[in-house]
């Protein structure tokens, strides 16, 4: 049994305890998602009684507590993810109310929205923002359509005629096609008729879709990211539960800094490309395809 409670106690308020710089925050993130993953771990071995216990200001939710005054925004981390139901933002980092900022898209794709949305947390909360986060996940259906639409043009038909879809599929391609030539590179050519092709480029495109949006995030706001401010990106893995990139320990949790290299990204897809789970993914040379 796993109970996830939200605690308020009147007699012990929560401190927040906010973090002082970028490090700061990543690290309590990483913890975060750390505690949200190994809490399961015990339910998957065989039973037991485990608690998710999640402290809670009550002026977080509008609540009053100690005077008449809606209590202001105060999130440390900005994090632009993925729209799907199956990623619960704060869950995922075991973090509160008020903590982050969180901005979701399908794909998590950087269209004009979005980067009013971030563009407004640097310039309005910046006092508290300590770090800017893109999170990716595990099997995302946008990439996969992306991916599909790559490999079957035919495909494309099914989302030409929405604009909105269009548009998400579209900002994807680029991705998709980095991705695909990375592969080739580390794998040659024959690589597209390996049994889990398919499936090794869709989550080689989720990391390198996740890097080169924290690139450009890096790039859009060079001017505004004080010295303080991080820009990091990382994939929540929907098996591990665990926030990390396909070139690590299945184990561990991490994410990854992003800079204003421009070549950052292409040395990404290298690694991605040659790395032990997408080779997993691949599959055996000689194996065939499956449409």
């Amino acid at each position: 049994m796993l109970d996830i409670t939200y605690r308020y106690d009147p007699a012990r308020p929560t401190e927040h305890l906010y973090p002082a710089d970028g490090a700061e925050a990543l690290r309590a993130l990483e913890q975060g998602n750390r505690e949200f993953a190994e809490l399961i771990n015990p339910l998957e071995a065989g039973g037991g009684h485990h608690t998710l216990l999640m402290p809670l200001d009550l002026e977080d939710l509008g609540v009053a507590t100690r005077g008449e005054s809606v209590l202001p925004q105060r999130p440390f981390a900005v994090v632009l993810g993925c729209s799907d139901a199956r990623v619960p933002t704060e869950m995922v980092f075991h973090q509160g109310c008020n903590d982050l900022f969180v901005v979701r898209v399908a794909g998590n794709v950087l269209g004009s929205e979005c980067l009013g949305s971030i563009d407004y947390a640097l310039h309005h909360l910046g006092e508290s923002i300590k770090l800017v986060v893109v999170l990716g996940h595990s099997g995302c259906g946008a990439v996969t359509a992306a991916v599909d639409a790559f490999l079957q043009p035919a495909s494309y038909l099914g989302v030409a005629s929405s604009h909105p879809l269009r548009a998400v599929v579209d900002r994807l391609l680029l991705p998709v096609r980095a991705a695909a030539q990375a592969l080739e590179q580390a794998h040659g050519v024959d690589v597209t008729s390996r049994e889990g092709y398919r499936r090794a480029l869709i989550e080689a495109t989720v990391s390198l879709n996740a890097a080169l949006t924290a690139a450009t995030l890096h790039q859009e706001f060079r001017g505004r990211l004080s010295p303080h401010i991080d820009v990091v990106f990382g994939v929540y893995n929907l098996v591990s539960r665990r926030v990390q990139l396909p070139m690590g320990d299945p184990g561990e949790v991490r994410l990854a800094h992003s800079s204003d290299d421009l070549e950052g990204p292409e040395r990404l897809a290298r690694e991605l490309a040659g790395c032990d789970a997408i080779r997993g993914l691949l599959g055996s040379p000689g194996s065939g395809r499956i449409a």
